[in-house]
């Protein structure tokens, strides 16, 4: 897990107002002293002894989910196993699941609600998403299906039980991977209470329990009902949350294992049935699901999700990273003693310059290898592990602080923008440069975290109202700095600042990028 930065956050707003929606990215452990003692004595007499067996029963699991599908070819793993393999092997490994969690320390399974049958909800939707403790709400669900990674089945055990579990595997290096879940899932789903339900967990990752994350459509595209399923651990100290930012995988199972007793709330909700609308608009069908789930927890619903393995969220029509990567950039270039403001970029405005690692460290004068090649991953590398110094150029700028919006927004423009192609030379007498899909996808990336797609996405929008494929510096302009929504995030992000005065251990610091920054937590 990285490194830690602050718990709430409000990246459109920075003037005093109503506070900040939470943070579902960050998780923020504070022990008193007393708590500290405590959990230092239960670490090093119950923590040791509880992760070992729990590491025995989980290795006891592996030859319940062998025997299951043990000389099954592929072809009868296409359908549900019954039969003796389905009585022994479905309860051995029920039973030592539910002994493994009690070893962890979750002495309580509260059940609240009532599961509904698989004809009534062929898909049960498992939500906040926290911790890999979550697979614990499996057992009052007698065992359901789930949507897994393909890459786990390489993993020890966890293999073994993905193949009992006769998961819908999804690969991340297999563009037509995602169809044939989709195709899986709409199978399973609707063959009348053939397979047993499937189990989701709609954000798709882990988050701190304080929002709900936007859920993937992956759940609802089938259509059929569902059935939401409430987590919660009600613990007077959480020890569970593995979020972006907090504590490790490591430190999350030892302070478990270290309390008396941990509980799990798990309550079924009633199931919902899709509209007609819904039916057909799975993205409709998954915000409507979550709303309802989130205001029976009592948190929010967010438009946060993970894209491109950072988290974002949505603007207006624009997705933008919570954090974008400039921001780390900035830490790498000042704990290196470098003045963003003092390097010479030599750009050439609309030309593309491809630099080695070699020539980037050159030009910023940074020797320390460790710090060029941790500043250069920051940029986007061609097939050759060049980058192009218009990138590099933009940050360094947008990083010193010695622009207005107006003069850097221009900068931008005239090094990405290119000479209007022949079809806009004929639909308009002399439109001067423009800014195609490319240069403005990376300027937001570079500047605000967005998605390059997301981004794309945008400037066709932008350029729907008008004849040419590209944004003039008027229009571009417009868009970054007098929008009501956008300009009010390239000023957020973007402000620039005077040098701030010293600030004391644990206060708050306003940099030159106009971002805030906060003494980290310590995280594994």
């Amino acid at each position: 897990m990285s490194q830690g930065s602050p718990g709430d956050w409000a990246p459109l707003d920075p003037t005093p107002g109503p506070p900040a929606p939470p943070n579902p990215f960050v998780h923020e452990l504070h022990l008193s002293r007393l708590q500290r003692v405590k959990f230092c004595l239960l670490g090093a007499l119950l923590a040791p002894i509880r992760v070992l067996l729990a590491f025995i029963v989980l290795f006891l699991l592996w030859p319940f989910a062998w025997l299951q599908v043990a000389g099954l070819t592929e072809e009868q793993l296409q359908e549900p196993i019954t039969g003796w393999r389905k009585t022994v092997c479905h309860h051995g490994v029920l039973g030592l699941s539910r002994l493994l969690f009690f070893l962890l320390g979750f002495l309580r399974i509260r059940v609240r609600g009532q599961r509904a049958s698989r004809l009534q909800a062929p898909v049960l939707v498992a939500a906040p998403h926290s911790t890999f403790f979550d697979p614990i709400v499996l057992l009052p669900c007698d065992l359901p299906k789930v949507v897994s990674r393909a890459e786990n089945l390489s993993v020890p055990v966890i293999g073994a039980l993905l193949r009992f579990n006769q998961a819908i595997l999804v690969s991340r290096h297999d563009p037509a991977s995602r169809r044939r879940v989709v195709e899986e899932v709409r199978r399973r789903a609707t063959s009348g209470g053939k397979w047993p339900q499937v189990l989701f967990f709609p954000e798709g990752t882990c988050s701190n329990k304080k929002a709900l994350l936007k859920f993937k459509p992956g759940a609802f595209i089938a259509g059929v009902p569902v059935q939401p399923v409430l987590i919660r651990y009600p613990n007077s100290l959480d020890t569970t949350s593995w979020a972006w930012r907090g504590p490790g995988v490591l430190k999350v199972l030892w302070l478990t294992a270290s309390q008396p007793c941990s509980i799990v709330d798990v309550e079924f909700l009633p199931v919902y049935r899709p509209s007609p609308e819904e039916s057909r608009d799975p993205t409709l069908y998954a915000n409507n699901v979550q709303r309802v789930m989130a205001q029976a927890l009592g948190i929010p619903a967010t438009e946060c999700e993970f894209v491109e393995s950072l988290p974002v969220i949505v603007v207006g029509r624009l997705k933008v990273a919570l954090e974008p990567q400039l921001w780390e950039l900035g830490k790498v270039l000042r704990k290196a003693g470098l003045s963003p403001g003092c390097v010479d970029a030599g750009t050439e405005p609309g030309r593309s310059r491809r630099i080695s690692q070699e020539e980037f460290a050159k030009q910023l004068q940074l020797s320390d290898s460790q710090t060029v090649a941790g500043a250069f991953s920051y940029f986007q590398q061609d097939a050759d592990g060049l980058v192009d110094f218009r990138d590099v150029a933009l940050a360094l700028a947008a990083l010193s602080g010695g622009r207005s919006l107006e003069e850097l927004t221009r900068l931008a423009f005239e090094l990405f923008a290119e000479e209007p192609k022949e079809q806009a030379k004929e639909q308009a007498k002399g439109p001067g440069r423009l800014l195609y899909k490319d240069g403005f996808s990376t300027i937001l990336h570079l500047l605000l975290g967005s998605p390059r797609p997301a981004a794309r996405t945008l400037h066709a929008e932008l350029c729907q109202a008008g004849a040419r494929q590209g944004l003039s510096l008027c229009e571009f302009q417009d868009f970054s700095l007098h929008h009501p929504l956008h300009g009010k995030l390239f000023s957020t992000y973007l402000r620039p600042s005077q040098t701030p005065p010293a600030s004391s251990p644990g206060s708050t610091t306003t940099l030159a990028n106009g971002t805030v920054q906060t003494p980290k937590q310590k995280g594994d």
